[in-house]
C-alpha cells in the first residue's frame, strides 16, 4: 500500500513536470522570457542560471 502511494505520487510529479515543461518550451519557442523554472515552491534548495533563466529546485519545507 505504501509503495504503490510512494510510486503514484513519482508518477504524478513525472507528469506534471513534463506537462509544466511543455509550457516552457511553447514560452521560449515563441520568444517569451522565461525568468524562472521550478520543480515546485518553496525557498529554494538549489539553483542555477542559464541564460536568462534561473532553473530552482525548492526545499520543499
Amino acid at each position: 500500500m505504501f509503495l504503490t502511494i510512494v510510486l503514484g505520487l513519482i508518477g504524478l510529479g513525472i507528469v506534471i513536470f513534463i506537462h509544466e515543461g511543455g509550457h516552457f518550451i511553447a514560452a521560449k519557442l515563441s520568444g517569451i522570457s522565461v525568468e524562472i523554472f521550478s520543480l515546485g515552491w518553496g525557498k529554494k534548495l538549489l539553483s542555477f542560471r542559464k541564460g536568462e533563466t534561473e532553473y530552482r529546485l525548492p526545499s520543499f519545507r
